[in-house]
Formats: C-alpha cells, sequence, structure tokens
C-alpha cells in the first residue's frame, strides 16, 4: 500500500520537486507524485490518460515510458486535446494517439486499434484554463455565458438547464448533485427571475444563489454560488453518468483479464482515478471494493490518498481531490 512518505530525491520521481507549480501550460496536477508512484510506469508500457487536459499528468509518465512505449489521450476539449498531444510527443518522443471524445468510448477505441493498457488515469476535474476562461462558464468568480459544457461541441448547455427546467427540477439537480441546502429557494429564485427575462449568464446566477442565501451569504466558509453551480455543471456534462460507465468497463475488462480472455486491460494493469467530490468519490470506492472483493483486482492505494497541506496551500483545488488505484487481477498473488 502506498502512503505518504517523504519522497527520495534520488528517485525516478525526483521530477515532482516541481509538483505544487504551475506547469508549462499554467495548469496544475493534483496529486501529481502520488499519481506517478501509484501508476509506477516502465519502459515499454502502454499509458491511457482518459483526461488528458493540459497533459501535465501525461507528459509526466510518458518520460518513464521510453523506450518503446506509448500513450492514448482521451479529452473533449479539442484544444486541451491538441495541446497535451503535442506536449506528450515533443517531451517524450513517443507514439501518441489522440482520441477527441468521452472516456465511455474507451473500451470500443481500444478494442478497435488492438490495444491493451497497462496503466491507466482518470482525473475527473478539468483543466485550470478552462475554469480561468469566462467563455467557459464554469466559474462564478468571472462572468461570462452561461455554458458549464466540458464539450463546446455538446448540445445541451447550462443556460438550457437553468432556463428550461421546472423548479422542481432545478432543486433536484442542485440537491442531488451539489448536496445545496437552499436548493428549493435558489430554484424559486431562478423561476421567479427567468420569468422576467432569460438567465445567460454566470454573474446573474451567482448573484440569485446568493440573494437566496441572503445575509448567510457573508458567513459562509465557501462563495454560496458553489454548490449550485458544481451541480449544474455535473448535469450539464453528465459527469455522474460517465463515470458509473467506465467503471462498468473497468470491470467488465477485468473480469475478462481474470478470465483469461482479451480485453483492452493487460494482466497487472494499473487503474488510478483522482475525484473531486463525495459523490465521484463514492462510485469509485465501491466500484473497486466490489471488484476486490470478486478477486478481479488488488488495491494500491491504502482508502483514498489526498493533497498534503503544502499542495493545498498552494493549488486550494486539489483540496478536495481523492485519489484511488487498483492494479487488475493480481489479488490472487498477494
Amino acid at each position: 500500500m502506498i502512503e505518504s512518505e517523504p519522497l527520495d530525491p534520488s528517485s525516478q520521481y525526483s521530477q515532482c520537486d516541481q509538483i505544487f507549480r504551475l506547469d508549462e501550460s499554467g495548469h496544475v496536477p493534483v496529486l501529481f507524485r502520488e499519481t506517478l508512484e501509484c501508476l509506477s510506469p516502465q519502459a515499454g508500457q502502454i499509458y491511457v490518460d482518459l483526461t488528458a487536459g493540459r497533459g501535465g499528468h501525461a507528459a509526466a509518465v510518458a518520460k518513464q515510458l521510453a523506450p518503446g512505449g506509448k500513450v492514448v489521450l482521451f479529452d473533449l476539449d479539442a484544444g486541451n486535446l491538441a495541446y497535451a498531444t503535442d506536449r506528450v510527443r515533443r517531451e517524450s518522443g513517443l507514439e501518441v494517439i489522440a482520441v477527441q471524445g468521452s472516456f465511455v468510448s474507451v473500451q470500443r477505441e481500444l478494442t478497435a486499434r488492438g490495444i491493451r493498457a497497462d496503466l491507466v488515469l482518470a482525473d475527473l476535474g478539468f483543466a485550470s484554463t478552462q475554469v480561468d476562461d469566462p467563455s467557459r462558464g464554469l466559474s462564478f468568480l468571472r462572468d461570462g455565458p452561461l455554458d458549464m459544457r466540458l464539450d463546446p461541441t455538446s448540445i445541451v448547455s447550462a443556460r438550457d438547464i437553468v432556463n428550461g427546467s421546472s423548479e422542481r427540477e432545478l432543486a433536484d439537480i442542485m440537491f442531488r448533485f451539489g448536496d445545496e441546502p437552499l436548493a428549493k429557494k435558489i430554484a424559486r429564485k431562478i423561476t421567479d427571475a427567468r420569468a422576467v427575462a432569460p438567465i445567460n449568464t454566470t454573474a446573474q446566477l451567482a448573484d440569485l444563489v446568493r440573494d437566496a442565501y441572503g445575509s448567510r451569504a457573508r458567513t459562509s466558509r465557501m462563495h454560496p454560488a458553489t454548490k449550485a453551480f458544481m451541480a449544474i455543471r455535473i448535469a450539464v456534462n453528465d459527469e455522474l453518468g460517465a463515470l458509473d460507465a467506465l467503471l462498468g468497463s473497468i470491470r467488465s475488462a477485468a473480469l475478462r483479464v481474470h478470465e483469461g480472455a482479451p480485453t483492452w486491460l493487460s494482466r497487472g494493469a494499473r487503474v488510478a482515478v483522482i475525484g473531486f467530490h463525495s459523490l465521484e468519490d463514492r462510485l469509485v470506492k465501491r466500484s473497486f471494493a466490489t471488484m476486490q472483493r470478486d478477486g478481479l483486482c488488488t488495491e494500491i492505494t491504502n482508502g483514498a490518498l489526498v493533497s498534503s497541506d503544502s499542495e493545498s496551500a498552494v493549488n486550494p483545488r486539489a483540496r478536495s481531490a481523492k485519489l484511488r488505484a487498483v492494479m487488475v487481477d493480481r489479488a490472487h498473488e498477494v
């Protein structure tokens, strides 16, 4: 099991001395050292990054795969995918296959290419560049169009949900996906406001949430719009549905490995997932626990790994991150 210990500066992971700093893309990869240690990349292996982002994790892993390794990158965002692909190729010199699309399609895409992954990472957060871009509508701190789509080509945006859902549906979204205690009051504020004029911007939505909080907004430990924005973003991108489908694909592949049948995971494959809120982590925890109980994998992490105080201080977005990892079909050898 992996535990948090001081990093040995003589190890292959000494590059992680820079883990709490912005990388060349302006993004901070979370749990950087812990992720590399869980995956333990070796020369010649095939690494699949299901959420490439700006390529921070992928570039570091790829450097350990030479000679002979291969990298497959997935991302919904075409711009981030192109950037990450170029970065990994440039920094590692390895063959890189880029797949624009959801990680839900990993089984189909890898099977079609005859690829068996040795290492898999799904970082369920999103790139700092996406959050910081007002045009993406992901942040209540920067006014922009009410969008929130991680895939800019998808049909449904936050504006559609905020203006098109019933009051009851809005309250349900904010309560189920954000655990928002004032979900009903916020939903009423939204429906009253849109009866006068459509809600088109992040600032409009954030102001409505703040109004619903009233005097409590001044004493809240977090911005009052935090939970509502997270919930609507999850609904826009069907994030939990996609994660559930991915975990099902991992389990199915692990079962085939256990039975000696061909699939997209290799025997002994290491699979790591980084979640950022309790709904995600609960799905991952339960799925991995069931797989281990059924003898399909063994746990690499001792429960969930979380960011150190020093990382959280420098990168507040890391505070909620939880990393869980398993090794496929090795339980019988432990």
